[in-house]
């Protein structure tokens, strides 16, 4: 791989660095043929911390290759042109809009670190919480007596995606989340569950591509019968005639990001 291909990356934070992570990593999705080497630098929340990232990015750019991209997310305007020093290409990615936006408003911002991933409003937090809790406690059909408390009920055979949705759904749309997996005991009656009846207009399907479920359960448990592709494809059909059958609305997860499971099942089930 030429040097041309390679490039370090820098996000850079007052709080945790989540938000320069989400915006910067988007933006280079657009160039896949480059290999980016990241370093993620949190808390950077006075000019002594701001210049032991600079150190930093200086140690990376001395180690030759092109300057490194830096990603920040900076509210405070003197830690900022500190880390503007660092590479000639620091993309300020608050700064591009805040003044836009003071424009806009026609009042200033308050320049205040981490207010989106803070705890600026309690209940929206306390939300969070509780539904990370129930999700927790409701995983791969853990207390399915109350599944009907869930505000989506993911089904669907083993390891097909549906912990790290309701794990995400939890942490990023504070929705009660609960799985249930889908077993050779569900597949012997024509019927849905009866555990999943009283919850019958929360429930979604995953389903994925028999090859791809059957590569990921051989990582988990590479002998017996529970990998092979043979009755990976068989439990896939069951579950997807299932879903047909009982009118489940289901997605195929086999080449999608769980960031985009989840904004499907909240579009399609109208959950906000």
């Amino acid at each position: 791989m030429s040097v041309a291909s390679k490039r370090r990356v820098f996000f850079i934070s007052d709080r945790t660095g989540i938000t320069a992570e989400m915006l910067g990593a988007s933006l280079l999705t657009q160039f896949p043929d480059i290999d980016f080497h990241r370093t993620h630098i949190p808390f950077v929340t006075n000019e002594l911390a701001a210049r032991a990232a600079v150190a930093t990015i200086d140690k990376a750019s001395a180690d030759g290759g092109s300057p490194p991209l830096v990603f920040s997310t900076l509210t405070d305007p003197a830690i900022q042109r500190i880390i503007a020093t660092s590479s000639p290409f620091v993309f300020d990615l608050f700064g591009t809009f805040i003044e836009p936006l003071e424009a806009a408003l026609e009042t200033e911002s308050s320049h205040t670190a981490g207010r989106m991933h803070g705890i600026g409003d309690s209940g929206v937090y306390e939300r969070r919480v509780q539904a990370l809790n129930f999700t927790l406690g409701h995983d791969d059909g853990l207390s399915p007596r109350d599944l009907n408390e869930a505000d989506i009920v993911l089904v669907g055979v083993s390891r097909c995606g549906k912990t790290p949705t309701c794990l995400y759904l939890a942490m990023h749309y504070s929705l009660r989340a609960a799985n249930y997996p889908l077993t050779d005991d569900d597949f012997e009656g024509d019927a849905l569950p009866k555990i999943l009846r009283p919850c019958r207009g929360k429930l979604y399907g995953l389903t994925i591509v028999p090859e791809q479920l059957s590569r990921i359960r051989r990582e988990r448990r590479p002998h017996g019968d529970y990998a092979t592709l043979a009755r990976c494809r068989a439990e896939v059909q069951q579950a997807e005639s299932m879903f047909a059958a009982e009118n489940i609305p289901y997605l195929d997860t086999t080449t999608v990001s769980i960031e985009e499971i989840a904004a499907t099942i909240v579009r399609d089930m109208g959950l906000h």
